[in-house]
C-alpha cells in the first residue's frame, strides 16, 4: 500500500507485519505506556496477535484507522496515529489519537500530524467531526489537541477494570466539527476555533 499522507516532516505509512519490533520497542516504555495502563509493557505475543491486527485492520469507507508514522528525513519509526472511524461503517465521525516515542516528543510531531489527518479528513474522506479523550492529567496530549484546533467538550469518568495513577481524576473530550473548522480556515487560523474567553493564538 501506498503512503498515507506526508506533511514537512512526517509520513504516515499502512502498517505491516514487519512493524511489530518496533511496536513492541514503543510499548515498552514505562514513561509512552504511562496515561495508557499505568507504564506496563505490551510483549511480542501481545503485539502479534492483538495490537498489529487492529492496527492493520481496514474499514469498509477504503482506509485504515491507525497510520505508522515514519520522520521523513531518516525513514525512522516515531510511533502512530490514530484516525478511525467509531462507527465502522461511515466516517463521518472519527477518533484522533497519537502514540509517539519518547525521541520524538516535544518536537511538534504530534501536532503536526494531526493537523494534517484533520485537513485530509475534512476534505477528502467525508469526515464531518473529529474527537479526541484522554486522561485530565495528561497535560501534554490535551495540548496536542488544542493546537490541533480541538476544544474541549466534557469530563467524564470512564469505566476502566483497573485505576492508574491519575484516573481519580477522570477523562476529558475534545472535539472539532468541519464547520468550525472551515471557518476557522477561512478566518486564517489555521483551523482553529477562537475559544470563548481567550484571544485567538
Amino acid at each position: 500500500m501506498a503512503n498515507f499522507l506526508e506533511t514537512g516532516r512526517l509520513t504516515l505509512r499502512p502498517f505491516t507485519a514487519a512493524d511489530a519490533d518496533d511496536l513492541i520497542a514503543l510499548d515498552g516504555d514505562p514513561e509512552v505506556m504511562r496515561f495508557i495502563n499505568g507504564g506496563r509493557p505490551t510483549g511480542r505475543e501481545a503485539v502479534e496477535s492483538r495490537v498489529l491486527p487492529r492496527l492493520m485492520h481496514d474499514y469498509p469507507w477504503g482506509t485504515r484507522g491507525y497510520w505508522a508514522a515514519q520522520e521523513k528525513g531518516t525513514g525512522a519509526f516515531l510511533g502512530w496515529f490514530e484516525f478511525r472511524p467509531v462507527a465502522a461503517d461511515s466516517p463521518a465521525v472519527v477518533e484522533l489519537g497519537y502514540r509517539l516515542n519518547r525521541a520524538a516528543w516535544g518536537r511538534g510531531y504530534a501536532t503536526e500530524g494531526s493537523r494534517a489527518l484533520i485537513r485530509k479528513g475534512f476534505t477528502d474522506l467525508g469526515v464531518e467531526r473529529v474527537t479526541a479523550n484522554t486522561m485530565a492529567v495528561n497535560a501534554a496530549s490535551r495540548r496536542v489537541m488544542e493546537k490541533s484546533g480541538l476544544c474541549f467538550v466534557r469530563h467524564f469518568t470512564g469505566d476502566w477494570p483497573e485505576a492508574i495513577e491519575g484516573s481519580e481524576h477522570g477523562e476529558v473530550e475534545y472535539a472539532l466539527t468541519r464547520a468550525e473548522w472551515d471557518k476557522a480556515t477561512r478566518r486564517g487560523t489555521g483551523g482553529s476555533p477562537r475559544r470563548r474567553g481567550h484571544p485567538p493564538e
